[in-house]
């Protein structure tokens, strides 16, 4: 993999912390990385160059197509080495992170065998079950810790460390069945006379984004998974429901949605800068095109403004029949994700993007498994519009060596 060093110059006293950032191959300065104490952030300028005030010891980095790091004041007149990264995932199901999962041990495999790097694993489901013991209280109190499968998350991060496996945190916002029964006051309701709560077609409750208790319950889970080492936070469902007529907290226009979102993202940049950690924001595919919030408060332009990298679910099987031109767009794979990214690479670079890529049976009326061609045509659109990768969604996380070798 293409290395790349950090060459840290000058002095953390203090009362200050200066610093230069440096592309080891061209030499050329890594301009807007965002270098942050607990408290608050800077950006390095056009030179590379930053300047923080702080009296803290460590700093983290976060610069778009790299590994994000810390540096101590011990590292202080030395050089330190940033690897780029282009996020190559595979999903791994709340089964499927045990420590004694075949699937996980499958996916070591390919790691060490193929162009994967990285893996997405459900810390926080939308049944609201944590994928280990967490010193939530709140969250604990309502048993979410009861159906737990990994009993030693810190012998399973040390595994995926060892490997220098990119390791993202995927935690379902703001729906969550135990979190919304458990609370009332907040829960989305049904806009009837005994304002019962709803459900969605799984029968899973939501909370009502806008409130803030909602928002405080998944930063606190997302700081759970930042302690034990995650590299990335990936926030699922961080949207309205779309349905329409719900009694929600305040009046449900597109202004007022735009906003509670915009809102939760930045508390979540506020409470884990301290960590170091990027966060990313899950939409659906058809957001790339949408004029509008589609009634669920996610706009491209809306979400660039406060999450690191946006990761659009552009399944071809996702998109009506029509779309792209196609009778039946998850015959074309290729044209669905590569047409969506240069949709909107004029609103966000395509260095923040990075797409869900459909590995499973498309479920519209086509019916076609998705098998090598299709997968690889995926990839092939996502290596050629230049994002920051790509994450592959296998609901069973069951993957082929000959696809991805």
């Amino acid at each position: 993999m293409k290395q790349f060093f950090l060459f840290f110059a000058a002095a953390a006293t203090l009362y200050g912390w200066d610093g230069t950032l440096v592309d080891k191959n061209s030499s050329n300065p890594i301009a807007d990385a965002i270098v942050s104490d607990s408290k608050h952030s800077v950006r390095s300028d056009s030179n590379g160059t930053f300047s923080i005030d702080t009296d803290e010891k460590m700093i983290h980095i976060k610069a778009y197509g790299y590994r994000p790091a810390t540096l101590s004041q011990d590292t202080n007149n030395s050089v330190t080495s940033l690897e780029s990264i282009r996020v190559k995932a595979l999903y791994l199901t709340f089964w499927g992170a045990s420590n004694n999962s075949p699937r996980l041990k499958k996916a070591l495999d390919l790691i060490e065998t193929t162009q994967i790097n990285a893996v997405v694993v459900d810390v926080k489901n939308e049944y609201g079950s944590t994928l280990f013991w967490t010193k939530f209280k709140q969250a604990n109190s309502y048993g979410a810790h009861l159906k737990r499968t990994n009993r030693d998350i810190e012998k399973f991060m040390k595994r995926l460390k060892d490997r220098n496996i990119y390791t993202i945190a995927r935690i379902v916002t703001f729906k969550d069945e135990l979190q919304a029964s458990n609370n009332y006051e907040y829960a989305i309701k049904k806009n009837d006379a005994n304002k019962t709560i709803w459900r969605n077609h799984d029968e899973m409750a939501w909370v009502d984004p806008y409130d803030k208790r909602s928002h405080e319950y998944a930063i606190r889970m997302a700081e759970e998974a930042a302690k034990v080492g995650f590299d990335e936070i990936n926030f699922d469902y961080v949207r309205f429901p779309a349905k329409e007529g719900l009694c929600l907290a305040e009046e449900n226009t597109q202004k007022n949605r735009i906003k509670a979102i915009g809102n939760f993202l930045d508390l979540a940049q506020e409470r884990l800068r301290k960590y170091g950690v990027f966060i990313s924001v899950d939409i659906y595919g058809n957001v790339c095109w949408s004029k509008d919030d589609n009634g669920i408060g996610q706009t491209i332009e809306s979400l660039a403004k406060h999450a690191d990298y946006i990761a659009p679910m552009l399944y071809p099987s996702g998109f009506a029949s029509g779309s792209f031109g196609k009778k039946y767009p998850a015959k074309h794979p290729y044209i669905v994700i590569y047409r969506s990214i240069k949709h909107i690479e004029d609103k966000i670079s395509p260095l923040r993007i990075r797409p869900w890529l459909q590995y499973f049976k498309d479920y519209s009326r086509s019916k076609v498994y998705y098998k090598k061609e299709e997968i690889q045509a995926q990839i092939k659109a996502a290596d050629e519009t230049h994002t920051n990768g790509w994450m592959l969604w296998s609901p069973s996380s069951k993957y082929d060596f000959e696809i991805l070798k």
